[in-house]
């Protein structure tokens, strides 16, 4: 009878739980406390709804992991995997070989980049992406006979990644905690995070003081040791970061400067999350490279890539040789495929044009409306993303004193209420499916807002909520 439950996936919830608390060793998380719970067990999807294993049906707040971006089901990209899998599963792109899906899915993403940036290196993740930007940011200054430009300038509390290098590009400091981080090469500088750092200001001028923090540090470091600048449009990871308006367009004005090359961190951004195809795009930049992955195939396959500018491009073909650096998975065939069909469904039923022209625009008015909750002092949003910044104290914007603490109640509200929003601190984030419908977004802000009150009901001691 196990034995045909195995096959099935018949398990009762309690059996997986003790399953995964067995073998599964969880990202980001305390395993003991974890395998003591037990795990969320999630066993299907559909459109913007996963449901769990005892029949829970849930709101995806997140998209996924913010990367599921045409939603659950979508049996399109099943069939072109499966063909894909019957036709060539596996090949590699090393060895002066390629194969059809890698060449289309390059082709596909350079029709929608910025025109200066018609070229892609695949990689399995936005994690080897940034560590692909690492390198060759560095082979582009050797190419260039400037190899002393080393140091790649980050920001704290961004987040590019988890291997080593994305851990040292990002500003994650628990990340930086464990293992020896930042590897040597890595600066940071503060983020234009306006209403944590910078509230007593016009946004406008905080954001040009951010941005100075980029030109403070090049000159301390000494601008020819500079390789590069990074950062994600929006900081994602680190709460919804938005930056004032001010901010991008003096970033890349110093950038320009001093010559050094802008990274735009897109593996959030990419592919329709603010209403265009890039956040570059959005803000008005013009990269040099852009780290990609998660909405690249919506999640539906593992697959990253770095989109390289012409500047760079033509350097390190011309005159750089062999570039010794690449992935057994580097352009899979089927994650290419899977890809490239993601492609065509977004530009086909114009999911990002409608983003853009409708449905950002709703759900920015709908999540406003979570401001006049006696929890939130500031409810913002960009595109598809948004962010609820919880309070003690609404009059004079008091944090809690125990940082995290109401996020994690807030969270296992939302869990329990039918909803996944994530908790940053005591930010609350949301970056739905990119084809959420409009009475999807009424149903996230009213589970929210349901969240919300009973997170209220718990700091204050009050049980009528709880039921």
């Amino acid at each position: 009878a196990s034995s045909e439950a195995e096959m099935t996936g018949q398990r009762t919830t309690r059996e997986w739980q003790e399953l995964d608390a067995a073998h599964h060793w969880h990202p980001f998380s305390d395993t003991k406390a974890l395998n003591a719970e037990g795990s969320r067990v999630i066993t299907r999807a559909e459109g913007c709804h996963v449901w769990d294993s005892d029949g829970h049906r849930i709101l995806d707040g997140m998209a996924g992991l913010w990367c599921v971006n045409v939603g659950y089901g979508r049996t399109e990209l099943a069939e072109v995997a499966y063909r894909q899998m019957c036709e060539l599963p596996f090949y590699n792109c090393f060895f002066k070989t390629t194969h059809p899906t890698a060449a289309e899915l390059a082709a596909r993403i350079a029709e929608v980049a910025p025109p200066h940036m018609r070229r892609v290196f695949f990689t399995g993740s936005g994690s080897e992406a940034n560590d692909t930007v690492l390198r060759l940011v560095r082979r582009y200054w050797d190419v260039m006979g400037q190899p002393e430009r080393q140091t790649v300038i980050s920001r704290w509390n961004a987040y590019h990644g988890s291997t080593m290098a994305g851990a040292s590009l990002g500003g994650m400091k628990p990340m930086h905690a464990q293992g020896g981080l930042p590897i040597p090469g890595i600066a940071h500088i503060r983020q234009p995070y306006w209403f944590a750092e910078g509230r007593e200001m016009d946004r406008d001028a905080f954001g040009l003081l951010c941005a100075q923090a980029l030109e403070d540090k090049i000159l301390e470091l000494g601008p020819e040791r500079v390789a590069a600048f990074i950062g994600e449009p929006v900081q994602g990871a680190g709460g919804v970061v938005i930056p004032p308006a001010t901010y991008w367009p003096e970033i890349q004005r110093i950038c320009r400067k001093y010559g050094i090359l802008l990274v735009t961190d897109e593996v959030i951004c990419g592919f329709g999350r603010l209403g265009t195809w890039f956040g570059a795009q959005h803000f008005g930049l013009e990269p040099d490279l852009m780290p990609i992955a998660k909405g690249l195939s919506s999640g539906y396959a593992p697959i990253g890539g770095v989109v390289i500018g012409d500047r760079v491009a033509k350097a390190v073909i011309d005159a750089g040789g062999d570039f010794n650096h690449g992935y057994t998975y580097s352009g899979h065939p089927v994650a290419c495929a899977v890809a490239a069909e993601n492609l065509r469904i977004l530009k086909e039923e114009g999911i990002v044009d409608r983003v853009r022209t409708h449905t950002a625009g709703y759900f920015a008015q709908r999540w406003a409306e979570l401001a006049d909750h006696p929890l939130v002092g500031e409810a913002r949003s960009v595109g598809l993303m948004g962010a609820l910044e919880l309070v003690a104290d609404k009059r004079t914007m008091t944090p809690f004193t125990k940082e995290g603490e109401t996020g994690l109640i807030c969270r296992e509200f939302c869990f329990r209420e039918g909803l996944i929003m994530r908790a940053v601190r005591d930010c609350m984030i949301v970056a739905p499916p990119l084809v959420i419908r409009d009475s999807e977004i009424d149903e996230l802000v009213r589970l929210a807002r349901r969240c919300l009150d009973l997170t209220l009901a718990r700091l204050r001691g009050e049980t009528k909520l709880a039921a």
